[in-house]
């Protein structure tokens, strides 16, 4: 999701209105990815239940997903 928005930034002696923009915009990140993660968990419950899985089953598909979160996320350092 990407948002455009065009703001005003107060600059002065303390730089507030960077930091504010700063904050605002790691919130609306946060949110993203919680919007992100919120759907794959959705997404892997119904691939769950649509297959009946059993319990070794969704517990395997899980860990093979958090390996691929994990992989996804050293790619970015």
């Amino acid at each position: 999701m990407r948002n455009i928005e065009r703001r005003s930034i107060k600059t002065g002696a303390d730089d507030a209105g960077i930091n504010t923009l700063l904050a605002d915009t790691r919130l609306d990140e946060r949110r993203c990815r919680a919007v992100t993660h919120s759907a794959r968990l959705d997404s892997l419950a119904a691939h769950i239940y649509s297959r009946q899985l059993g319990y070794v089953e969704a517990a395997e598909l899980l860990r093979q997903e958090a390996e691929n979160m994990n992989n996804q996320a050293q790619e970015l350092s």
